[in-house]
């Protein structure tokens, strides 16, 4: 046990001063010298970094509406030209039968995305649309109808509509070697990019090359040029969140002013047709974010003035009592650390006494177990050597010595496997690293049928073998792999005793594993949780202590394999044990 903690003396309180001495004057005009300059800087770098984002996210909206808008226009580009070679359409126009030929573009106009497509006779005359009210009108005044006729290519034209905004067409003639058959029209939707850019905060608009507005996110702009819409009166749409922003908070100049104020204004050139997109960017998220972050200095240095006169108020009243409630803290806490002490001395050495016990009780627990496989794996070799020993009696009782000495020499291979378990259930009890060698299956298989030959031999049972041609080798133990083997066909014979015809079939096959299974038509496994668990059994007193399984899944663990229970399809138990193939001296493991 440790010494107490000595405590500190307590110090005296000293007088307070009545008046703010010069050296706080001068910290605190100090501070605000410093806040008002970091105030300033932070302005003049935040605006200038927040207007070139705003301007580089700009340009990088308009390139892309700028790709989407040619996108769409090319890809229209191609359908005139493909619908004018169709067999099927230029035989309607031939022929006058026009019963399909709306169907037949309806199917083209799901797949391409367009507006609408048309198809007209030499007349003009509508004869096939993908909008059946569009039927029977006649298109002969219209500029793509007339052009198409006249070219033979595909002609893209532009058009007013009597509803207001453009219509925007690509045309193409259908020909016949000897005459104009008629025409082929598909409407390019561009209006959808119109409603997309209505829900920006920026206010687009595409010009031709006559520098008419055709598109725009204000319909008043359409058919007006650039400078006749920057005049317009501003609606209450998506010009009016354009310029809400003044060029007090933009560190660059002001491309375009709406209204007598400032807005960002970027261009772009469109590769068709001398086409041009133009955008105008508010300025208003550059002051939003410039003025969060200055009211954040602004109030962190507010609350550090705050606190620097509360400190400097109440600094004298503060000291005594913070040093008698220091001294009282230290009392308690050397007090707490003495008993804290003495407890952790009387763990330890409850921890000893537990340690020592669970020393003991862990020694007598792997000797019980010990104890109980070695009286579960000796049965059946003792009463192996009994069988055999009556059958030598018997034999020498007949004049058949020979006979007799064969038996005798199962009954010293017997006594040799006693010594082998022994010495392989001490391992069990004892981890230790063993020493394994190529291990051939079928000969492990056979030499464990041969041990329980007695028993089959006495009960009867059908035994089935299925072997592969080639030998199937594995790394381990014989006599652990011939452990496992004869508690598998133990188990097997043990599940049969209530059946009339009992049957025990052994398959060994190699693949990625080498697989043994072990099929009976028994009763099957009920409870598959405990099946592996030590002294689990379902046996009658006196059969079996429950040890089989759970010896032979440690064993099958450390030769880096698995052993598995099932139940068969059409009844009866199914053991399979997967242990990594030997392959050219050289592990597969799973």
């Amino acid at each position: 046990m440790t010494a107490p903690l000595d405590t500190p003396p307590v110090a005296e309180p000293s007088e307070s001063p009545r008046t703010i001495s010069w050296t706080a004057r001068f910290s605190l005009a100090l501070v605000f010298v410093a806040a008002v300059a970091t105030v300033w800087v932070t302005n003049r770098l935040l605006t200038d970094r927040f207007t070139e984002s705003t301007r580089n996210r700009a340009e990088l909206r308009l390139a892309l509406y700028s790709g989407n808008l040619l996108s769409e226009l090319r890809q229209n580009a191609i359908v005139p030209q493909l619908l004018a070679r169709d067999q099927s359409l230029i035989q309607a126009l031939d022929t006058r039968d026009f019963s399909l030929s709306t169907q037949r573009l309806m199917t083209f106009v799901d797949e391409i995305g367009a507006a609408s497509i048309l198809m007209l006779d030499q007349d003009g005359r509508t004869v096939a649309a993908t909008d059946r009210n569009r039927l029977g009108e006649s298109r002969r005044q219209e500029s793509y109808f007339v052009d198409a006729v006249r070219s033979n290519t595909t002609v893209f034209s532009v058009s007013e509509r009597q509803a207001g905004g453009y219509r925007f067409t690509y045309a193409r003639r259908v020909e016949d070697p000897d005459s104009v058959l008629g025409v082929i029209v598909v409407e390019v939707d561009l209006q959808k990019f119109e409603r997309a850019w209505a829900g920006i905060s920026d206010a687009v608009m595409v010009t031709d090359s006559t520098g008419s507005i055709i598109l725009a996110t204000e319909n008043r702009w359409r058919g007006l040029r650039e400078e006749e819409a920057l005049k317009l009166q501003t609606p209450q749409s998506a010009i009016q969140r354009a310029i809400r922003a003044t060029t007090d908070w933009t560190a660059l100049p002001p491309d375009a002013y709406l209204r007598g104020e400032a807005v960002m204004r970027l261009e772009n050139r469109i590769s068709f047709r001398g086409w041009r997109i133009t955008s105008y960017t508010t300025f208003e998220s550059i002051r939003e974010k410039v003025n969060t972050v200055l009211a954040l200095e602004i109030m962190g240095f507010a609350i550090l003035l705050a606190l620097a006169f509360y400190a400097l108020s109440r600094k004298t009243a503060l000291r005594m009592a913070l040093f008698q409630r220091e001294s009282a803290e230290l009392r308690q806490l050397n007090t707490r650390l003495q008993r804290e002490i003495a407890e952790r001395e009387r763990v330890q050495e409850t921890l000893a006494v537990a340690e020592q016990t669970l020393a003991q009780s862990s020694k007598l627990a792997a000797l019980g177990e010990m104890s109980a496989a070695v009286s579960h794996e000796l049965n059946q070799p003792l009463a192996a050597m009994k069988t055999y020993l009556a059958g030598a009696r018997l034999l020498l009782g007949r004049n058949r010595p020979e006979e007799a000495l064969a038996s005798f020499g199962r009954i010293d291979d017997l006594i040799e496997r006693m010594g082998a378990i022994t010495k392989q259930l001490k391992s069990y009890a004892r981890k230790g690293g063993d020493h394994f060698v190529p291990v051939n299956m079928g000969q492990a298989l056979a030499s464990s049928l041969s041990m329980m030959e007695p028993q089959l031999r006495e009960r009867q049972v059908q035994i089935t073998r299925i072997l592969p041609e080639e030998p199937v080798h594995v790394m381990g133990d014989q006599v652990r792999v011939e452990q496992v083997m004869v508690n598998l066909l133990r188990n097997a014979l043990d599940a049969t005793k209530s059946v009339d015809d009992p049957e025990v079939e052994i398959i060994l096959a190699a693949g990625e594993t080498a697989t043994l299974t072990v099929r009976d038509n028994g009763d099957g496994i009920k409870d598959f949780d405990a099946l592996f668990e030590p002294f689990y059994t379902t046996k009658q007193p006196g059969d079996g202590v429950g040890l089989g399984l759970a010896i032979s899944s440690g064993i099958v663990n450390d030769l880096g394999g698995r052993l598995t229970a099932r139940n068969g399809q059409s009844g009866g138990a199914v053991f399979e044990m997967q242990l990594p193939v030997l392959v050219g001296g050289i592990e597969a493991a799973e």
